[in-house]
């Protein structure tokens, strides 16, 4: 008997608000939630906005050792499990553990834990030779990112698979198919799925300003992202987290869960060219595309929104309409397409999950959130990219995608069901 993974819970953490209401009051409203980064001293950056969530894990019930022991993105990742967990209405403590599994995305891991520590322990860079009795008790689990899925794991109680998805700005993406293809083979009957990125810091703006992928738009941090634009001059980074409750569906059903989507069809391909780059024609996305839609069993007519990746740099946006055009043929003019990083930024292998939970609550509400932003189409980007404002549509199928550095492009399908 076939096995299909069904979202029954959904707890987001994401700049402008926390939790899944306040998320999605953002992007239906189209407002930014980028700003000039206020979490270290950006001056001497070229760039020097970000999309910040405002956080304070006591007030979200984190107790002070737990706050201690967790780095920022460890935070963000156990808040989303409780809200998605409390939406589902599972009772996890009646289930074998055995069966209960995560699968938690990252693309950086501990970067503020680990910056923080390595500014205590070499006297701020003074000291080639740092001196690691001054090291908290928990440095090692934050230098290993498999700790963010554990801090899940043993918020659960789960004792089934736990994997740490890193696969660079697909990681979420990547992370929920993972948990559904737990689901689907039956090697678990409830996944907790998605992905954690808590990535603002020195040496993360350091490395993005060396390649100058991130916008250096200062003086006007609200409108710096602008995803499809002709005036549009790189991405601008974020923080985040989502998280969702996967369960096979005929066990949903049966004890009466809302059930938000299914994970119909989903793929992965690599480009295998550039550790950055892209080639225009978008070959290896549109790929992904396809083969997902086929797992889906679903026509590439069928699909009524499509959620990009729209980073905001020219190369991607332009190799994203290429793959749209590719795999979608005349259906890509058709059907509207937006990017939520318009809003929230780009948390790398947070976006994910993140852009999945968007999706999810677009399916719901049949509402395409908009591109913020968008005033100058980029003549090369002519699809239907729903600029400025949201649109009620009529939704069965969303197409979702991501783009990663080393060359990772990834889609997923998600249906009503």
């Amino acid at each position: 008997m076939s096995r299909t993974a069904v979202i029954t819970g959904i707890g987001v953490v994401a700049p402008g608000g926390i939790g899944r209401t306040a998320f999605w009051d953002l992007l239906s409203a189209g407002r930014t939630a980028t700003r000039r980064i206020s979490l270290f001293e950006p001056g001497g950056f070229r760039s020097q906005v970000a999309a910040e969530v405002d956080f304070d894990p006591r007030v979200h019930g984190l107790t002070a050792q737990q706050i201690r022991r967790m780095d920022r993105a460890a935070q963000f990742a156990v808040v989303c499990t409780r809200e998605a967990v409390a939406e589902s209405g599972l009772d996890l403590s009646s289930m074998e553990p055995e069966r209960l599994a995560v699968s938690i995305g990252s693309a950086v891991g501990c970067t503020m834990g680990l910056e923080e520590e390595y500014a205590v322990l070499s006297d701020d860079g003074r000291r080639w030779l740092v001196d690691h009795t001054y090291g908290v008790p928990h440095l090692y689990g934050y230098m290993v990112p498999s700790s963010l899925a554990v801090a899940v794991a043993w918020e659960v109680a789960a004792e089934g698979p736990t994997a740490l998805i890193s696969t660079g700005c697909t990681s979420g993406l990547d992370a929920v198919t993972h948990g559904a293809a737990l689901i689907e083979e039956g090697t678990a009957d409830v996944v907790l799925a998605g992905a954690t990125d808590a990535p603002l810091s020195p040496i993360t703006s350091a490395c993005f300003d060396a390649i100058m992928a991130t916008s250096p738009n200062n003086d006007d941090p609200e409108h710096a992202s602008r995803p499809f634009d002709a005036d549009r001059d790189g991405f601008v980074l974020g923080e985040g987290a989502a998280v969702m409750v996967l369960e096979e569906m005929s066990a949903a059903r049966r004890r009466g869960a809302h059930v938000y989507a299914a994970v119909a069809g989903y793929a992965s391909r690599s480009n295998a060219f550039h550790m950055t780059g892209l080639k225009p024609d978008g070959r290896e996305m549109a790929e992904a595309i396809t083969v997902a839609l086929d797992r889906a069993r679903v026509d590439a007519s069928a699909v009524d929104y499509v959620n990009a990746h729209g980073s905001g740099t020219k190369q991607n946006d332009r190799h994203e309409t290429a793959a749209f055009k590719r795999s979608l043929g005349d259906h890509a003019y058709q059907r509207p397409v937006s990017s939520i990083k318009s809003m929230v930024g780009h948390s790398l292998g947070a976006i994910g999950s993140i852009e999945v939970a968007a999706c999810c609550l677009a399916l719901e509400r049949q509402v395409v959130p908009p591109t913020a932003n968008l005033h100058t189409p980029d003549p090369e980007c002519d699809l239907d990219y729903v600029p400025l404002t949201a649109r009620e549509h009529p939704m069965d199928t969303i197409l979702s995608v991501g783009s990663g550095f080393g060359g990772f492009q990834s889609a997923v399908v998600i249906t009503r069901v």
